[in-house]
């Protein structure tokens, strides 16, 4: 019975993330990721996530294709770094506690969740300096956790890309990274039978879902389009951050559930700070 309930919400939470991802062009695995880890380990869902984002980052490049040459050379480091990163992290998800690697993943996503509601922008100088241990930090993260839009989106907001540039830069980095770990899930044998269930079963809802979100995007400003959905996703993971706690009897029920409630109160102040900072904005606008 568990298990059913589990793959009928994997089936409504990849449509709802397939709607964003086709939206903004990232946020698919950071919405599905949070949810699916109540019902699933990190081994069995990543390599089914990771085959749905060979196909949708593919897609996403090929939309982004002649702003190509206005990024590539930008993110030249951050692909070097990122090789090393997706090995290092494949490896440890082969041998990680369950559990404890799901700790990690709400821990590390959520303050980058937090960061991109509130705004945060403070451009590097010395952006080729960092990009290579910033591309290392990002395939750890995304061979792990198939996560890596937060990050990536954060700085890239932060350091100025255009829409065009922000969108092919995107595309290269996540085509390479979920090509990489994808090879990298095969040859260290995390494939298996239950992978490949939860891969046919979600199909069908990604496949309808790109389409949609890119006609909703139309309807709002991209902006508050991506504030909300990152409202969503710190709840989200405040809940899955909460329960993991307990499971890890690192704190116990419902003390834990402090943790879910102060993301809630944060995500509220920041989005009454978005909207009063942007009164105008209406659900019809296209920005």
């Amino acid at each position: 019975m568990f298990e059913d309930f589990g793959l009928i919400t994997l089936v409504a939470v990849t449509f709802l993330a397939a709607v964003v991802n086709g939206g903004l062009g990232y946020g698919f695995s950071s919405l599905t990721v949070p949810i699916a880890l109540v019902f699933y380990s990190n081994r069995v869902l990543n390599p089914s996530l990771v085959l749905v984002e060979v196909a949708l980052n593919g897609y996403l490049l090929f939309i982004s294709r002649r702003s190509v040459p206005l990024a590539w050379r930008r993110v030249t480091p951050i692909l070097a770094g990122l090789f090393f990163g997706v090995i290092a992290g494949s490896f440890f998800l082969s041998r990680a506690n369950p559990e404890w690697l799901k700790f990690i993943t709400y821990a590390t996503v959520l303050p980058l969740i937090l960061l991109q509601a509130a705004g945060f922008r403070r451009p590097i100088q010395a952006e080729r300096l960092v990009a290579v241990p910033f591309g290392a930090g990002v395939g750890v993260l995304y061979s792990l956790t198939t996560i890596s839009g937060p990050p990536l989106a954060l700085m890239f907001n932060n350091q100025g890309y255009a829409k065009e540039e922000f969108r092919a830069a995107l595309g290269l980095i996540r085509v390479a990274e979920s090509s990489l770990t994808a090879i990298a899930y095969y040859w260290l044998g995390i494939y298996s039978v239950d992978s490949g269930q939860i891969l046919l079963t979600i199909l069908p809802s990604v496949a309808i879902g790109i389409p949609l979100g890119t006609y909703f995007v139309r309807q709002m400003p991209v902006e508050t389009f991506r504030r909300i959905c990152m409202s969503f996703d710190a709840w989200i993971v405040g809940f899955g951050l909460s329960r993991v706690l307990i499971v890890l009897q690192l704190l116990s029920s419902p003390t834990a559930y402090g943790v879910l409630l102060s993301v809630a109160m944060l995500d509220t102040y920041l989005l009454y700070v978005y909207f009063k900072r942007n009164p105008k904005v209406t659900v019809n606008s296209t920005g």
